[in-house]
């Protein structure tokens, strides 16, 4: 995932390198949390469950191995494609702490998933800002 522009100077001058380490040599090229394989198209049921074409088996969105029961899922009707991209992620948000134990390769999904606190408090803050500036100045809440 790319990052912002303002917060680029929180990561250090070599973080492309560590981020290829992370995600290449130490993960192998897979999510460390569903292990999702970089760079490849999966099939997914759009709830964390995909199909491992290495495996030929279906993961859940923590990588273990499920059975779907026949029948109790309509599978070609939910079935979408995802092309896998992998990012190195912050376990704790910490953009100064890139010890290697707190750095971990994720796909689109889990990024998300681990950073989604994080938005959401981010959000809520803008949102505060932008009600508090229209407090201050231009009377009614604008675009809010």
């Amino acid at each position: 995932m790319p990052i912002r522009h303002e917060h680029r100077f929180f990561y250090p001058i070599d973080w492309p390198q560590l981020s290829a380490v992370i995600r290449f040599q130490r993960a192998g090229g897979r999510c460390e949390v569903c292990a999702r394989p970089h760079g490849q198209r999966v099939f997914h049921l759009g709830d964390g469950r995909w199909w491992d074409g290495e495996a030929a088996s279906w993961r859940d969105g923590a990588g273990r191995f499920i059975c779907l029961a026949i029948g109790s899922d309509d599978i070609l009707g939910q079935v979408r494609t995802t092309r896998v991209v992998l990012a190195t992620g912050h376990r704790d948000h910490d953009t100064a702490n890139n010890r290697s134990r707190n750095l971990t390769a994720f796909c689109q999904r889990c990024h998300m998933n681990h950073d989604r606190p994080e938005h959401r408090r981010r959000r809520w803050r803008t949102l505060f800002r932008r009600k508090a500036l229209g407090d201050l100045f231009k009377g009614p809440y604008p675009n809010a």
